[in-house]
């Protein structure tokens, strides 16, 4: 009776995924349609607007060392970071635009310990609102997001016993990719909100040595992708609080149609971005993420950077 019971819920489960990606392809297909009607109505010259585009590239160094005979305590150490971030928005009476690229790679090595990363990030967002009120739109967005380097966790004992450096990730193991659509609400020029009521989360583990691990939520040591119905939300502030003083800060929430109402069916991420400026080409910046996702950690996971360095920024 017991294997009944699951053999019927694992169809009716099956059968509930199907339906979703059914609804998921219609809303897609209704998004187009809209899209296409919608621009077709339109008159030529309200097309006729330029992107705004940021372009902003920078490296970051800390550096410190003490002689062999420095009473205070201390270790040598030398850390490097790079990012370039990209931002493009474009809008009229009927669409909001927005593109968003934002890599960042950095490393850090004590002199008692070897190169490791302290950070590493690939993302992109592309967005397409459609203005159904002044504040509302209905959207329809794409996210991606991997590494470039591989992770390790360190000094991981071996059944032996013996500490050895574990991988856990690299590039494209494992990527996230998000298709949503829903409604996006604008109070304000700085702050916007999102409610993905039909949103795709697609995990990628490519690399063999990692999927075998049965990581990050996979069914089966192996496999290399899975799919997730999820309700999006998120919020998102982009505003200079001072003069030369920025500060970004985004929080999203994936919530898993199947494991509704339960705990570890939530993802949550919160970053946050403060850029202070010193002149045209130095900036300070100060950045931190808050994590949580049962399937990589039942404990929530927190990063935290200070860095001082130069900066290149375009705008147009």
């Amino acid at each position: 009776m017991g294997r009944k019971t699951v053999r019927a819920h694992k169809v009716k489960q099956s059968f509930l995924y199907i339906c979703l990606m059914k609804v998921h392809f219609l809303l897609i297909i209704a998004g187009i349609f809209l899209a296409f009607q919608s621009m077709g109505s339109m008159k030529p010259d309200s097309l006729v607007r330029k992107w705004k585009q940021e372009f902003t590239t920078g490296i970051n160094l800390n550096q410190s060392s003490f002689s062999d005979n420095w009473k205070g305590g201390g270790t040598n150490t030398f850390a490097t970071g790079w990012y370039l971030n990209h931002s493009a928005s474009v809008q009229n009476n009927s669409w909001r635009l927005a593109s968003d690229l934002q890599m960042q790679v950095g490393f850090l090595q004590n002199r008692t310990q070897s190169l490791r990363k302290n950070v590493d990030r690939i993302f992109y967002e592309f967005k397409a609102g459609y203005r159904i009120s002044p504040k509302w739109d209905y959207y329809g967005s794409t996210n991606f997001q991997t590494q470039f380097f591989q992770g390790f966790e360190y000094n991981k004992k071996n059944s032996a016993g013996i500490p050895v450096d574990s991988l856990t990730s690299s590039i494209f193991a494992p990527a996230y990719l998000t298709t949503s659509m829903g409604f996006e609400y604008h109070p304000q020029k700085a702050f916007y909100t999102r409610f993905g009521i039909g949103s795709l989360r697609q995990t990628f583990v490519l690399d063999e040595r990692i999927s075998r691990a049965g990581l990050y939520g996979l069914k089966k040591p192996g496999d290399n992708i899975r799919n997730q119905f999820v309700f999006q939300f998120l919020a998102n502030v982009d505003k200079n609080i001072f003069e030369n003083v920025n500060l970004k800060a985004r929080y999203s929430a994936l919530i898993d149609y199947f494991r509704f109402g339960v705990s570890n069916g939530i993802v949550h991420r919160f970053d946050a971005n403060l850029t202070m400026k010193v002149n045209k080409y130095l900036s300070t910046n100060v950045q931190a993420v808050l994590f949580r996702d049962y399937d990589q950690d039942p404990n929530w996971q927190f990063s935290q950077i200070l860095s001082m360095g130069l900066l290149y920024k375009i705008t147009r």
